[in-house]
């Protein structure tokens, strides 16, 4: 199909990633939902960031817009090396023990020295190379992430989260290790307007 000068007008006019977005945090409730349409994550114990990468140059921004990129130098230099001119992703900064969990002081302690084990964990892919993708249903948005991500050279620091479906036959509520979690996150997968950023 032909492109229209509305669609190649609206698309050179998003060349760049938004400036910021603001995030759709979570809401705390008795229960998990259940159903097939619903992905349920790790919530880890850390600070939800954007990461803004924009023809090379990175900004890490906080879940209030503030501009945190030179706290974390390491982190922006991992999102500069992404396969994309310019993306926007959301995720979580997090300080990581050596037996695996987050820990949410070693994120102070690594800001304090520059020394400590810091992973950001990248959950969405809001926009990528000139194209908003915030309208897409979040599983599609996570595919797209896992394919940047696949392209991308190998970086200690950026890790994607891996979601799981909620499919009723498995009883993952029962489960062990998901009660062996502290805490989890829940989102529509197929929804386009649910959990952008």
């Amino acid at each position: 199909m032909p492109s229209t000068p509305t669609s190649t007008r609206r698309r050179s006019e998003r060349a760049s990633p938004p400036t910021w977005v603001k995030p759709q945090l979570a809401a705390l409730v008795k229960e998990a939902p259940d159903g097939p349409d619903w992905l349920h994550e790790i919530k880890f114990d850390g600070y939800r960031m954007h990461a803004r990468l924009d023809a090379g140059r990175v900004q890490i921004l906080t879940r209030r817009g503030n501009i945190w990129t030179g706290k974390y130098p390491a982190i922006a230099e991992d999102i500069a090396r992404l396969p994309a001119t310019n993306a926007y992703l959301d995720g979580e900064l997090c300080g990581v023990l050596p037996d695996g969990r987050t820990a949410f002081n070693l994120i102070q302690n690594a800001s304090d020295t520059g020394k400590g084990s810091l992973v950001f964990f990248l959950f969405d892919l809001l926009f990528v190379d000139g194209e908003d993708i915030i309208g897409l249903p979040l599983i599609d948005r996570k595919a797209r992430l896992a394919t940047l991500l696949k392209g991308a050279p190998s970086c200690s620091s950026t890790m994607i989260t891996r979601s799981a479906m909620a499919r009723p036959s498995i009883g993952w509520r029962a489960s062990a290790a998901w009660k062996a979690l502290s805490r989890r996150v829940s989102v529509a997968g197929t929804s386009p307007t649910d959990a952008p950023g």
